[in-house]
């Protein structure tokens, strides 16, 4: 029986990926290199460890750029893209009807709390989530399943009561390795990537029913 469900939130329940990786891309071409979804992608729903791409064209590609110059303008034309922006379709509707039902709602992103503070109340559905968890609180974020596992323990609840909600590779795999089974909602920029099979996908949440997801009958 499905008792909680824990959502990510980058790209999840409002889509920030886009946003970044348009940000970037304009201003990797603005010193002429084309910034790949391929490689972008590598840093989609983790940290920036594996591909920073604050600091690529200064370190691998030793170009003579201001890094703090640089962020700066990234993080500004990223702001002015978020303003277009709202919550992706079918997540208010399960907030709703997960409060409705009596279920435990948690989050789990590998973001900051000051980010994901910023753009739940932001977008005023704060309110909904009793446990949120993000790289303040863990030494390993997505996909590690640590997030996963204090969310569960948060909610007081185990990883076959709870469902998942995820939008890219890394956090469908951290959900997996927490033993979760989870809902893939891609958004614009990770429809492109390639995601484990035994996950559910769909477009997004307004395209599936909240009762065939606490039910467990779109994992059949």
């Amino acid at each position: 029986m499905i008792k909680g469900i824990i959502f990510d939130f980058d790209g999840t329940i409002i889509d920030t990926e886009t946003a970044w990786y348009t940000a970037f891309n304009e201003a990797y071409a603005e010193y002429g290199v084309d910034l790949t979804l391929e490689q972008y992608s590598t840093c989609i729903g983790t940290s920036l460890n594996s591909f920073n791409p604050y600091e690529y064209l200064m370190t691998d590609l030793k170009l003579a750029i201001d890094k703090e110059e640089f962020s700066k303008a990234v993080k500004q034309r990223h702001s002015k893209l978020m303003e277009l922006e709202t919550i992706r379709p079918g997540i208010q509707h399960y907030l709703d009807s997960a409060k409705a039902a009596g279920l435990r709602i948690g989050l789990a992103s590998s973001s900051s709390l000051e980010w994901v503070e910023k753009y739940l109340n932001q977008l005023g559905i704060r309110e909904y989530f009793e446990c949120v968890r993000t790289a303040d609180h863990v030494a390993k974020v997505k996909p590690d399943p640590e997030l996963y596992n204090q969310t569960l323990a948060c909610l007081g609840i185990t990883a076959d009561e709870a469902v998942a909600i995820e939008d890219s590779p890394n956090g469908s795999k951290a959900a997996a390795a927490a033993d979760i089974r989870c809902i893939v909602t891609p958004n614009e920029i990770t429809n492109f990537l390639e995601f484990d099979k035994q996950h559910h996908k769909i477009d997004n949440l307004s395209l599936l029913e909240f009762d065939h997801v606490v039910t467990q009958r779109c994992f059949v």
